[in-house]
């Protein structure tokens, strides 16, 4: 018995490894490539469920993190899912909760029949600090505090995977370790291993009812290895080989230069199977964009074009952009101040059709809530424009050419 999940390549790039494709979900078909607006608490910040379907958005990403600690898993899974819960009726997909815990402070090693052993991530060696930290890991799980309330937690790859069928999403992905940057080679290693570790106990987890509840959703691998090559290959192959819906590459957005992340992905890239869907964990500014789809991934998220929206930062492509920085604008600055142009000239969204940079500049600089959803609506719909043309490009055998008129790699 499969669950409705599928994924096929309608064209492929020939210059390149990007590829044009669609993902079919309980909740509609994804066209690939597409880029993931981040619903963190179960919201795009600033924009409802209507003005995400009226930009064009596909697919939501929820975070298992967040949405544990509040409302909880439980009452999502009463109001009939995530997307349900939302007033989402399009495809979903919730990250394991790894990458949130990891962030909230230094990781220590716990056992957790003895107690607490604080370990150096860089040289493995006791830290003699008392137990202070947010977070403590070892090979079994994550000990945390929540961030809202100190109340203790504790995430294995099994709960993980149980708090996200309860969430509902279509693709779920394994609970997984992402390595600080910069992390040796020897914590690299370790972290890569327990990723491993958890990714064949995700899947058994995932596995384990599903005969008896005809389970609808889609579980994606995570490939680690921080900045290391062998690490990156070796977690390819091993992820790849396991029998998952999909891949995701994490870590490539976590205190990486742009170098670093193209190398990765240049390393990841040849490895990974064909037949496979590949996400690409928390990327989002536009030449990032172009080297991922380049490098054939299918999907990929990030909070960047909303949180640079509450910024007053408008995405622009570079011959309107400023000259510090290519693909946007800050529109809070004096010279916007009587612009009567829009955001970008040849846009089309709700805001760019019926409001002026002078306006946009004038709401920002009185503080009125307005500015950062008429800036978060552009940016999103800026984004998902620009992969729909992407797309349209590797079906019609010209992504080269549109590569070279933004001037990106």
């Amino acid at each position: 018995m499969k669950k409705s999940f599928s994924f096929n390549i309608l064209n492929k790039d020939s210059n390149s490894k990007a590829r044009a494709g669609e993902i079919h979900t309980p909740h509609g078909v994804i066209n690939t490539p597409c880029f993931v607006a981040v619903g963190t608490q179960a919201t795009v910040k600033g924009l409802s469920p209507n003005d995400l379907k009226s930009i064009g958005v596909q697919l939501i990403f929820g975070n298992t993190y967040h949405l544990h600690l509040r409302p909880g898993e439980d009452v999502v899974e009463e109001f009939g899912g995530v997307g349900s819960f939302m007033g989402w009726n399009g495809p979903t997909i919730t990250d394991s909760g790894g990458f949130q815990v990891f962030s909230l402070g230094q990781k220590k090693f716990v056992n957790f029949e003895t107690g607490v052993k604080d370990i150096d991530i860089e040289n493995g060696t006791d830290s003699g600090e008392e137990d202070s930290a947010l977070v403590k890991i070892n090979d079994n799980g994550v000990v945390f505090r929540s961030h809202i309330d100190g109340s203790r937690h504790l995430f294995t790859p099994e709960e993980s995977i149980r708090i996200q069928k309860k969430l509902g999403a279509d693709i779920i992905l394994c609970f997984d370790e992402c390595a600080p940057h910069p992390s040796s080679h020897k914590y690299a290693r370790e972290a890569m291993e327990r990723t491993h570790s958890w990714a064949l106990r995700s899947l058994a987890e995932f596995n384990l009812d599903i005969i008896n509840t005809n389970n609808m959703q889609a579980l994606y691998g995570v490939v680690q290895g921080g900045i290391y090559k062998d690490l990156r290959e070796e977690s390819t192959r091993f992820i790849g080989d396991l029998p998952f819906d999909g891949i995701a590459i994490g870590g490539v957005s976590v205190g990486e230069s742009k170098k670093d992340m193209r190398d990765v992905l240049g390393w990841v890239s040849p490895l990974l199977p064909d037949s496979k869907p590949r996400h690409l964990l928390g990327i989002g500014e536009i030449d990032d964009i172009f080297a991922g789809i380049e490098s054939g991934m299918d999907t990929f998220d990030c909070v960047i074009p909303t949180r640079f929206g509450r910024y007053g930062v408008i995405f622009a492509p570079p011959w309107e952009s400023e000259a510090e920085g290519r693909f946007r604008i800050d529109i809070r600055r004096a010279k916007y101040a009587r612009d009567s142009g829009k955001m970008s000239q040849d846009c089309d969204c709700y805001t760019c059709l019926n409001f002026t940079r002078a306006y946009v500049h004038h709401l920002f600089k009185a503080n009125e809530l307005l500015a950062y959803r008429l800036a978060s609506y552009h940016n999103i719909h800026f984004v998902v424009r620009l992969v729909d043309t992407i797309r349209k490009s590797i079906l019609e055998g010209n992504f080269d050419k549109l590569k070279k008129k933004w001037c990106i790699l």
